[in-house]
């Protein structure tokens, strides 16, 4: 304590360090010896308790679901309870009625509660409906053909259920092993010990499993009721996703993006939640391609703070362009020390959306210079693109990835959008004319989509192009529908083709053959689903640090990663739909829903 305050020279922050950690030093003590009772958060902690009761112990819970037995008991119960700023804590009860096995994990959760050490902002009720004993060789084989972070059953390691764990907690601590097809014993103990409770010396030689349904009961206390089936499991019940929904997602998940500029206008690159740590290394592109995201929320809610959060951030990517004796500006990544196509694609197109949106001119000449940047990289003969330079712009690879080719295309309809250089519009349509001789449908790219709505807008006399557009949907429609993770790029892709195809439609243009109600079905079914990619509380509870990335979009099947490039994804095609909703409903896109 001397020492702190010698190296703090008496300063107000480090007196209020001290202080608050004194506050919790005393706080965590009187209540492990029973001095202080928090009855406010007890009487707040019962009445969440009842509200989720009345739907816990509803007729239809036991009438259609029916309750399988748990273990040597009836009915397993399982309460939730989490301050948002720590990972959850969850109390088991159990009974030979449902009523008395909610009693007693409610008991539990309240005395726990009442001692003044748990705040009860989100409590979560889970009821088990169906349940079976299996094998360790059972589990192996569960788990060995499950993705990661797939299997959604609970599992019970003894049949009086005193070490039994919900799905969300065995794989929000990394304690199910997919990789050896078992459970962790190592990061279940750890968890074990952070929760306080009795760590284990070794696993059973059986396992109980089971589903469970849930409802979640947040800091205004509304409940939600969560799905206990599917994709979608735990997570809660929408009616249906309209503008409302996504527009609430959009403004919050913008929202995390703009809290994440640092102060130099770099951002906070990535999160693994699961124990709040953040993810090494920068890629300059995703900063660019993230710089979008931030102006689509100010196009939904301009705020000043916001726009000089964006300014930042297109400072720090200038600082990132270099130009070459020939005076071609490159986006420059001083990381891996290259040059990529795909950087100056992004760059212009964050560049173009803020003058847009700022009705500015600002960025016109480096928005060129990057533009011949990138004709410096394309054959326009063959409309192939050389993809990586060294940072000397020496060649480095010739190719890297597909979506570099789309991401410098559509930049050079953006280019010719605001410049209106013929220049730009003829490169572009030498690579789309390669696009269509390659076959790029077979890549299912989000880019080459926007590039192809984008240069539709300008080149609207050449049915080849609408043909391919349109194909580069269609020939993928069932295995988008079908995708079992959240793959946000493909909504993208869906609703750049869905508004290249309302264009043509308002046109007058014939559009013959094209599946229009299987767009409409994936679109909806798609937007539908990434809302399991989105933290909810009922997922983010089960982190780390629940309050450091709720109400933003993760990658589950990596262990729940949020990226700034993962939440632009998903942000782009929100944004699109959003803003298309009630052409979509006009339609027919609600004839699929449910």
């Amino acid at each position: 304590m001397e020492i702190f305050m010698k190296r703090g020279d008496g300063s107000k922050g480090a007196m209020s360090v001290i202080r608050l950690l004194l506050v919790v030093f005393c706080t965590l003590f009187l209540a492990a010896c029973g001095g202080v009772q928090d009855e406010e958060s007890a009487q707040a902690y019962r009445e969440k308790a009842e509200l989720l009761k009345e739907q816990a112990l509803a007729d239809w819970v036991l009438t259609e679901l029916g309750v399988s037995p748990a273990g040597t008991v009836q009915n397993a119960v399982f309460i939730s309870v989490c301050d948002t700023f720590r990972r959850a804590t969850v109390f088991t009860g159990t009974g030979e009625t449902l009523d008395e096995a909610f009693t007693n994990a409610s008991q539990q959760a309240e005395k726990q509660v009442g001692k003044g050490t748990l705040k009860p902002t989100w409590v979560k009720a889970d009821v088990v409906y169906l349940s079976e004993t299996i094998t360790p060789q059972e589990l192996y084989n569960d788990l060995k053909n499950s993705r990661q972070e797939f299997f959604r059953y609970g599992v019970a390691l003894d049949p009086e259920w005193t070490n039994a764990f919900l799905e969300a907690e065995l794989n929000g601590t990394k304690s199910f092993d997919y990789e050896n097809g078992t459970i962790d014993l190592n990061y279940l103990n750890h968890y074990l010990e952070e929760s306080g409770k009795k760590t284990l010396s070794a696993l059973p030689e059986e396992y109980t499993v089971f589903r469970s349904i849930g409802w979640i009961c947040d800091e205004e206390n509304a409940v939600y009721q969560l799905s206990g089936s599917g994709l979608d499991y735990g997570g809660r019940d929408v009616d249906v996703v309209d503008d409302a929904c996504v527009r609430e997602m959009l403004i919050n998940a913008s929202g995390f993006l703009a809290d994440q500029v640092n102060d130099d206008g770099s951002f906070v690159y990535g999160i693994y939640p699961r124990f709040d740590n953040e993810i090494d290394g920068y890629n300059i592109i995703r900063h660019a391609s993230t710089i979008w995201s931030l102006i689509c929320r100010y196009r939904m809610e301009p705020d000043e703070e916001l726009e000089t959060a964006i300014r930042r951030t297109i400072d720090y990517m200038l600082g990132q362009v270099v130009y070459d004796a020939d005076g071609n500006a490159y986006l420059y990544e001083e990381e891996s020390d290259e040059i990529k196509l795909g950087g100056c694609g992004m760059a212009i197109v964050a560049l173009t959306e803020y003058m847009d949106a700022f009705h500015s001119r600002e960025y016109v000449d480096v928005c060129r210079a990057l533009g011949n940047g990138i004709l410096s990289l394309l054959d326009q003969k063959t409309g192939e693109y050389y993809h990586v330079l060294n940072g000397d712009f020496s060649k480095k690879e010739a190719f890297r990835t597909v979506y570099y080719d789309g991401e410098a295309t559509f930049a050079l309809c953006r280019l010719y959008g605001l410049t209106q250089d013929i220049e730009w519009i003829y490169a572009a349509q030498s690579a789309v004319d390669h696009f269509i001789r390659a076959d790029y449908t077979q890549y299912k790219d989000h880019w080459v989509a926007y590039a192809m709505n984008e240069i539709t807008k300008y080149i609207t006399n050449d049915s080849d192009y609408y043909v391919f557009a349109l194909k580069n949907a269609q020939v993928n429609l069932d295995e988008i529908y079908k995708q079992d993770t959240t793959y946000h790029t493909y909504l993208e892709l869906l609703m750049s083709t869905f508004e290249l195809y309302d264009r043509m439609v308002e046109s007058g243009a014939t559009v013959g053959g094209f599946d229009l109600d299987g767009l409409l079905k994936a679109i909806y079914a798609r937007a539908d689903y990434m809302r399991t990619g989105y933290f909810y509380p009922e997922y983010a509870m089960y982190m780390q640090n629940p309050q450091r990335i709720l109400h933003t979009f993760m990658v589950r099947h990596d262990g729940y990663r949020v990226r700034i490039d993962d939440i632009q994804h998903n942000i782009g095609g929100y944004y699109l739909y959003y803003k298309n909703y009630d052409k979509l409903v006009k339609y027919g896109m609600l004839n699929y829903v449910g």
